[in-house]
């Protein structure tokens, strides 16, 4: 352990450098003016894996944004990991609400600040730096394989078709990812469990085209507050779904499990305070905690229609918009929940106003058990590096594609998470814990140590 120690401490300073350099690259995949920054992003990682010592690493195209992958093989007949993680971000907006430029990393009280720094790139960029540890010290004791993609944050479309069409490729004895979080610096934990996703947008349209809301307010379908009431109504007063058939296929968990559950740390008031609110929410029966891990939600992830600029414009809109997901929990299924919303929304439709309802992206839960060597491994390595046992958890995010590379890869997945809920993902100021990132590196050549001598 000591020789991952002091090759980070020798190459501290340049390994942030490197980070920083991908950091630069504005590699945002929902927005196409961004695309040649996807092509730049995965350029800069090829040639990242292959000066740590990758024996190749090709970047294929989709029809998206790139996929890389590559590979060192020491012995067919060894055990092999494979590594995910994807190098696009979501879009820096609102950008005025940042206190460094998004794409100008910069260190404030020992933390990286940055769109990316966590997620994907500060946590995909310890399993480069552990891999070019391993080989430079000569402590790689099995083969790796990496599979890096620029369409996570859009819902991974095209990376289902690439599995399938690659299988062969991408063999692998267990998948590694950093994507997920633990509980804190001082207390670490791996995730066994993600919810599903269901994400569409909806559109409620009445009048042909704008009309002035003296003139015809009052006598005029409102699509804008058509929309409002209808979404008012998918929850009822215990903040359960109305949407008929949705809980059908949600398995509860056992008193047991959930009883095992509450054991982990969790401070309500400190979590109220952190993001600024006075009182919690959600469904009825229910701990907060397992309302984020364990139960499915439904939000309003954005909504508009009619006039919102500054000053006054007195219409009555024509159309009106929202993006609503929905997290699901392990045993439902995304399509069918689709299915169900559009049926549902469709029909409180009040007259006067269409609807249509269009899906986005989607995806499955994921449950991991914690008695497989996979998990095992990553229980000692982390042990070794924090001193404590980590704590199993299920997160309330979601990442699909876990679901679709068991299905199509026939492996299970290690969420080997170093962020923390206080990084800010997805938000102005994202940012990523110095500590947490060399522990990153310290902690996953461990892992690489301990699995391969339970898969011998």
């Amino acid at each position: 352990m000591e020789h991952i120690k002091n090759y980070i401490d020798q190459h501290k300073d340049r390994f942030l450098e490197e980070l920083f350099s991908l950091i630069r690259i504005p590699s945002v995949s929902a927005s196409p003016e961004h695309k040649e920054d996807m092509v730049r992003a995965t350029e800069a990682l090829s040639k990242g894996l292959l000066e740590a010592g990758a024996d190749r690493a090709e970047v294929y195209s989709t029809e998206g944004h790139p996929i890389l992958f590559a590979e060192k093989i020491l012995d067919p007949a060894l055990p092999t990991v494979l590594v995910y993680g994807h190098y696009d971000v979501q879009p820096a907006d609102p950008v005025e609400k940042w206190k460094s430029p998004p794409f100008e990393p910069e260190i404030r009280d020992g933390k990286i600040y940055a769109r990316g720094a966590d997620d994907d790139k500060g946590q995909l960029f310890m399993h480069l730096k552990a891999f070019e540890l391993m080989i430079k010290t000569s402590s790689l004791p099995c083969n790796v394989k990496f599979m890096i993609e620029g369409e996570e944050e859009v819902g991974s479309p095209n990376l289902g078709k690439f599995c399938s069409d690659h299988k062969d490729m991408l063999a692998c004895d267990v998948i590694l990812v950093s994507d997920t979080t633990m509980i804190a610096p001082d207390i670490p934990s791996i995730t066994v469990g993600l919810r599903g996703l269901s994400y569409l947008e909806v559109e409620v349209t009445g009048p042909n085209r704008d009309l002035h809301s003296g003139l015809y307010g009052g006598a005029v379908a409102n699509p804008a507050s058509m929309l409002c009431k209808m979404i008012a109504s998918l929850t009822d007063e215990k903040n359960r779904i109305t949407i008929k058939g949705f809980y059908d296929d949600v398995l509860e968990v056992s008193q047991e499990e959930r009883a095992e559950m509450a054991k982990r740390p969790f401070d309500l008031e400190e979590f109220k305070q952190s993001i600024g609110i006075d009182r919690e929410m959600g469904e009825e029966g229910y701990t907060t905690l397992e309302r984020l891990g364990i139960r499915p939600s439904l939000d309003v992830n954005g909504i508009w229609g009619g006039y919102t600029e500054k000053g006054a414009k007195t219409i009555l809109p024509s159309r009106a918009s929202a993006k609503i997901s929905m997290r699901l929990v392990p045993n439902q299924n995304s399509r069918k929940i689709d299915r169900l919303f559009e049926e549902h929304f469709k029909s409180i439709a009040p007259a006067g106003v269409n609807v249509s309802v269009k899906s986005l992206h989607g995806g499955e839960g994921y449950v991991s058990p914690i008695d497989t060597p996979e998990y095992q491994a990553a229980s000692r390595a982390m042990e070794d590096t924090f001193g404590k046992k980590p704590i199993p958890v299920r997160s309330g995010g979601s990442i699909p594609i876990i679901s679709t590379f068991e299905k199509v890869l026939g492996v299970k997945s290690i969420l080997l998470g170093f962020g923390l809920d206080s990084d800010a993902i997805h938000s102005p100021n994202e940012n990523f814990p110095l500590f947490n990132f060399y522990k990153g590196i310290e902690t996953i050549p461990l892992f690489y140590k301990y699995f391969s001598e339970m898969k011998k």
